[in-house]
Order: structure tokens, then sequence, then C-alpha cells
């Protein structure tokens, strides 16, 4: 838009025209030489001459500012200062001074806006131009109380973009205006950077302040909340491609800064929910993960898939559906897969299991069509049996199956023995008995003893020093060993008959079984 055509915005007021100011060594020392009232006395006459124009008054405003504010032109990145530079070094009676004009102008905020945009674009024409710190001091006053106003055109400024990008300044002049919004408000920020930056990421002398905006931005809202929802496929991907593609047009320090930023783009794109956004992701890093991908992208690609398929189950109705045309990609998923078999959750289990035997169905398929894909349809069928022998491999629990035998064998030969009051009168003693388990037993009884009493003989015959030091010693302590393991041992067969009765009271038809 062109600047509006009163007099007070094309040129300062007439009595300042005679002593234009010369540069100061610093635009602190410029700021500290403005004389505030003079500024005041000029504004005020503004809306006393323009009482219904107030686009004229934040005109005379910037053009004031930008002309007594001459000092050494900075590079337009502003990278040796702070981001807030230069609203930073306004005093209090300043800001002042702007915000309350700002605040009666509000209707034509954006049109100041564009404004002094444009008015800078102008000034980079002329050699040489003005120093342009009045009209950045205004774009940030603006933007710092309204930065929605930098997002209402960034088609047109794109477009501005586009145009000059053999004139690296102006595009850079016009990156930094837009993305003063970001500082304020992350969301506005992202809508900057993804607007008028990502499609310029490709340029060589534009891509440097790209990326260091977003570091920037990035690390002044570590709070990510905000941004959700901003980022989509759409976007992410090319992010994903330039932060992980060799040879793109990148530089090596660059893309390495990009993909530090990466893990927080990734949050970003996934949400507040992504057990319910992961599957419109999954066909997209399905396609980039080719055999032939570079290793940093194919391990954060297989990674990111797992994680669709941990999070999002729709993702696994997708990926059989894309399938059989990506089985090379197929094959690197499933091998993956398998080799974090042990870390993968029950419930993924699960759905992997429906979904390999769709693909061992779709597999016998494309065999019998032809040779056309048999190394990739191969490869996809090895991983799929080792996947379903992985789900089988656990085999009968037969240690558990013992264990709860034994308890009911104990516990059944208890009640038998408390049933008919010893052991020997037991059914178990006569069953034992009949099947000459009980003679067998008592045989191997006796050889034992028999051989621990010879072994026992050779030690008092061998040792009897050691042996004696040895029973005074320890016959203290085996002997309340022995005292203790009779209180616990009478414990737990309190415990159990009470069980037992227990069972037998509640359960009649146990003990009929049992008689």
């Amino acid at each position: 838009r062109r600047p509006h055509a009163g007099k007070s915005a094309k040129k300062p007021p007439a009595n300042d025209a005679a002593a234009k100011p010369g540069k100061c060594r610093s635009l602190e020392e410029a700021l500290r030489a403005l004389d505030l009232a003079a500024l005041q006395k000029e504004l005020d006459k503004s809306q006393s001459v323009f009482p219904e124009n107030p686009s004229v008054w934040v005109k005379d405003l910037a053009s004031y500012l930008n002309y007594k504010l001459q000092a050494p032109r900075s590079d337009p990145m502003l990278s040796q200062h702070p981001h807030d530079y230069p609203y930073c070094l306004v005093s209090k009676e300043l800001r002042s001074i702007i915000r309350s004009l700002l605040g009666k102008s509000s209707s034509v905020l954006e049109l100041f806006f564009d404004h002094c945009i444009y008015t800078m674009l102008q000034e980079l024409d002329k050699t040489p131009g003005e120093s342009l710190h009045g009209y950045r001091i205004c774009i940030q006053a603006v933007l710092l109380d309204r930065p929605k106003i930098a997002t209402m055109n960034l088609g047109k400024y794109l477009e501005v973009l586009r145009s000059h990008q053999n004139r690296p300044a102006k595009c850079l002049t016009v990156l930094w205006a837009l993305g003063q919004a970001g500082f304020t408000d992350l969301h506005e920020g992202l809508k900057v950077w993804l607007g008028v930056m990502l499609p310029v990421l490709g340029i060589k002398s534009l891509s440097p302040y790209a990326v260091t905006y977003l570091d920037r931005l990035l690390m002044m809202h570590p709070n990510l909340t905000k941004g959700f929802g901003m980022i989509g496929p759409k976007d992410f991907f090319p992010l994903l491609d330039f932060a992980f593609m060799p040879n793109n047009s990148l530089t090596p320090s660059l893309q390495e800064q990009l993909r530090r930023l990466y893990p927080r783009l990734k949050v970003l794109a996934f949400g507040a929910k992504p057990e319910t956004a992961l599957h419109t992701y999954f066909p997209s890093f399905l396609s980039r993960a080719t055999p032939s991908c570079p290793p940093g992208m194919k391990k954060e690609l297989l990674t990111s898939m797992s994680q669709c398929l941990s999070l999002d189950p729709l993702s696994f109705s997708v990926w059989r559906q894309l399938y059989t045309k990506h089985l090379s990609q197929s094959s690197l998923l499933l091998n993956h897969l398998l080799a974090s078999w042990d870390s993968s959750s029950k419930k993924v289990r699960q759905s992997l299991q429906e979904t390999i035997r769709s693909f061992k169905v779709t597999n016998k398929e494309l065999a019998a069509r032809g040779p056309s894909s048999d190394q990739d349809v191969a490869a996809c069928d090895a991983a799929c049996k080792e996947l379903l022998r992985k789900m089988k491999g656990r085999g009968f629990p037969w240690s558990r199956l013992l264990l709860v035998l034994l308890v009911f064998a104990a516990g059944f030969l208890l009640h038998d023995v408390r049933t008919h009051g010893s052991f020997q009168a037991s059914s178990s003693a006569r069953l034992l008995h009949s099947s000459g388990v009980l003679a067998a037993s008592q045989q191997a009884w006796q050889k034992v003893s028999h051989c621990c009493l010879e072994g026992y003989r050779w030690l008092e015959r061998v040792l009897p020093v050691c042996g004696s030091q040895m029973v005074a010693i320890l016959q203290p302590q085996l002997e309340l060993l022995w005292v203790k393991s009779g209180e616990v041992a009478l414990y737990v067969s309190q415990q159990c008959s009470s069980l037992l009765s227990w069972v037998c009271g509640s359960l009649p038809w146990v003990a009929e079984w049992v008689r």
C-alpha cells in the first residue's frame, strides 16, 4: 500500500528541516538526545490539524522518530542485538508517548504496520538512505499489543519476498518486521514462520535468518502447548526433509541446528492428542523409509512409525492399506519391530498380530502373481514369520502349573492327615503303600541316612578337633534354628488346616470328592 498523501507523512515538520540532525555514534546516544517535549508538540499539532485522520498521526510519529534517530545502520537481521532491539532502548517516557498515540489510532494500525514496512523498503533503495530505527521501534510497539496484525496479510508479503529474491537486505527487513509478532505470541510466531520463512528456507541468503529465528522463537516459548495445531503434515515433512536429507540447500551447520530443533517441532506437529492424529502422518513416514534413505533419517522414520503404531491404533489400518505399494518400506518396519520386540507393549503386539496375519495372506497372493516383486515379498514374509514365532514363543507355563499342583497336593495331604488323625492312617499313606512308593521312599531314606551316618563317622575320625570346635560353635545356633523352624512349620500347618476347614465347610462337594 502507498503511504498517506498528507504532507506530514512525507517529510518531517518544516521547523526541523533546516536543522537536520547529524548521525549519532550510536542509537543509544540518539535516543538520549531526542527532545520528547518537541515530539509531543508535533504529535499534538498533527492531531489538531487532522482530527479525523489517525493514519496521519501515526505516520507523523514514525517519520519524526526515524528522522531524529539517525545512527549507523545495523544489519537487517539485527543479529548482534537482543530480540527486542531497538525497542528495548526506548525510555519509559517515550514508550508512554508511543503507546498513547497507538491507543488512539487502533483502527488504522494494520495500515500503519504496512506503511512502516514499505517505507523501510523504499529507504533501502536510496543511497545513502536514512537508518530505519524509528520505523523498527514503531513496528515493535504495534506488535507488542497486537501481534495478529503481522499475520493478516502473509500471502502478500510472501509475494514481496519472491519479487525481491535478489535483494537480500529487503527480504531480511520484511522477515524481521513480521517475525516480531512471535516474541509476544508463539501461535502468531509459528504462523509467520510457516507462512513466509519456511517457503524461503531453500534460499541461501535467507535460510540463516529463518533457522535462527525459529531457534530463538522456541527458546523463548518453552511451553509448546500454545503452538499445538499450527504444524500439520503439509508443513512437518518438508521440515523433516530439510533436517535429515543430505545435500539439500541448507549448509551442514544450519542443517545440524534445524536437527536440534526437530524434536520440539515434532511435539508441536503431533499436538495435544497424538492418539487421534498420528495415523495422518504414517503414510508420509512410510513412503520415505526406503532402503536407500540416509541412516539418520531411516532411524528417525522407523522410530516415528513405531510411535504412530503405539499411540494411534488407526495407523495399523493405514499400514494395511498401503502395504502392497510399499513392500520394501514395510520390510524395514517389520524388521525394526522385530528388533524392538522386547520393548513393545502388549496392546501393540495384539494389533500387530492381526496385521501380520493380513500381510501373510497378501504375501501369498503377491507370490502367486509372478516374480515382479519376489525379493521384497520374500523379505516381508520372512519378517512376518519371525514375528509370529515371537508371538507364540512364550509356550506353556509349566513352572506355574507345577507350583499350583504342588500347593494342591500339599493341601490335600494336610487335610487327609488331619481327617484320619495320623499319616499312617491316612488315605495318602495307604495309596503310597499299595503303589510301592512308600516302601521305595523308605528304602531311599534309609540309604541316605546310612550314607550320612557313615560320612559323620568319617568326619569324627578324620577331624575330631575341628568337629568338636564346629559343634561347640554351631550347636546353639542350629538348635535355635531348629526350634524356630518347628514354630514356623506349626504355624503354616495351622493356617493351612484352617483354610482347608473353611473350604470344606463352604464347598461341601470338595470334601465329598476328597472322601
